[in-house]
């Protein structure tokens, strides 16, 4: 680690909560604004264009799943 972000660390151990939370707003939007724009898009696999194809052509295809249900592994 550069003696810069040892520095930065430092100072942010000794903030209050309120000046790190402030810190870290500057540092979201100094360096991460990330908009839809930013998404770089990507032309569709094989498995993409089967999901396309039952959503337009399967009436039962639109069935949705709780995020707390799938399985990530």
């Amino acid at each position: 680690m550069t003696a810069v972000k040892e520095k930065i660390l430092g100072a942010v151990t000794v903030m209050s909560d309120a000046d790190a939370k402030e810190f870290w707003k500057i540092i979201l939007d100094k360096y991460s604004p990330v908009t839809w724009e930013d998404i770089e898009e990507e032309e569709p696999d094989a498995i993409d264009l089967q999901m396309l194809k039952a959503i337009e052509e399967d009436p039962e295809c639109h069935e949705f799943i709780k995020e707390s249900d799938i399985n990530w592994d």
